[in-house]
């Protein structure tokens, strides 16, 4: 028998969506039901395709729009079932504002929820690829709201003005990102002097202590892989209440995901192909406290 009605762990997932391919939404609604949690998402884009091929159609939804959307499901008399909020890519200042919003609301309804914020803003070599004004609008209006947040290198430095270049540099922003507001933050694609080239990092830290994975660095890129990613560790967390276990979790199971892809020779996330290792994954990582 599954989970008794009511007890099904339930995410409200606001992120952007694309008809072919796997991002933001379509990257993380389907790996979190296939883990046993309920997803309910809204969209903030509605496009053919990721922007990344250069040329896509579709709506930009407008902030109104998403905040109905959300005052919909209030109406239902449901957001009291709600677990956590999740967000990533924000493309307007106003739909951030809408997401802040949510969470506010979220929380009068559901004491016991979180929000978990991928705080998408650039990456190392691409630089910032979102609108101006996002990432001062992420450092400082969202992010100290989050209880959880997972940049990449790249975004953490950011955030805390900071260079990193070594894993205590690294540990050492996190916890000034802590200070905040955050109470945990997983950095993704962690790139430090210790770091060998055929390998990619991942680091959690929390009041606790912080605890490190690496896995195989695949010779590809892979879009979507940060929103899967914020996505299982969110889930397992929620699962486990354990930050080593599913950072350990996370690792396994997007490692296998994309190393599927990345045999497949496909050029989006192959999810629904991969679907097993989303649950049974075939890689397993070692999980070590650095602190």
């Amino acid at each position: 028998m599954g989970p008794q009605y009511g007890l099904v762990t339930t995410i409200l997932s606001i992120q952007s969506s694309v008809a072919y391919g796997h991002v933001g939404n379509s990257a993380a609604t389907f790996p979190l039901m296939r883990s046993g949690v309920e997803v309910w998402p809204v969209l903030t884009v509605h496009f053919s395709n990721h922007t990344g091929y250069g040329q896509w159609r579709g709506p930009l939804l407008a902030a109104d729009d998403v905040a109905e959307v959300i005052n919909g499901i209030d109406d239902r008399g449901v957001l009291n079932r709600v677990d956590a909020v999740l967000s990533g890519y924000q493309g307007a200042v106003e739909v951030g504002a809408v997401v802040l919003d949510a969470v506010e609301l979220v929380k009068q309804r559901s004491q016991k929820a979180v929000y978990c914020c991928d705080p998408v803003m650039g990456d190392v070599g691409r630089g910032f690829f979102v609108r101006p004004g996002i990432p001062e609008f992420m450092r400082d209006r969202v992010v100290p709201k989050a209880q959880m947040v997972t940049p990449n290198h790249f975004e953490l430095d950011f955030l805390t003005g900071r260079e990193t270049h070594t894993l205590d540099e690294v540990i050492d922003a996190a916890h000034a990102l802590r200070e905040v507001g955050p109470e945990t933050v997983l950095v993704t694609s962690v790139a430090v002097d210790s770091t060998q080239p055929d390998e990619l990092a991942m680091l959690a830290v929390t009041g606790e202590g912080a605890w490190h994975v690496t896995t195989p660095r695949l010779d590809r890129g892979f879009t979507g892989s940060g929103d899967l990613t914020a996505a299982m560790f969110l889930a397992h967390y929620l699962r486990t209440e354990s930050v080593a276990q599913a950072l350990g979790q996370t690792a396994d199971i997007v490692y296998s995901v994309l190393k599927q892809t990345a045999d497949s020779g496909l050029p989006e996330l192959q999810l629904v192909a991969a679907q097993d290792e989303i649950v049974s994954p075939t890689y397993h990582f070692d999980v070590r406290q650095v602190r």
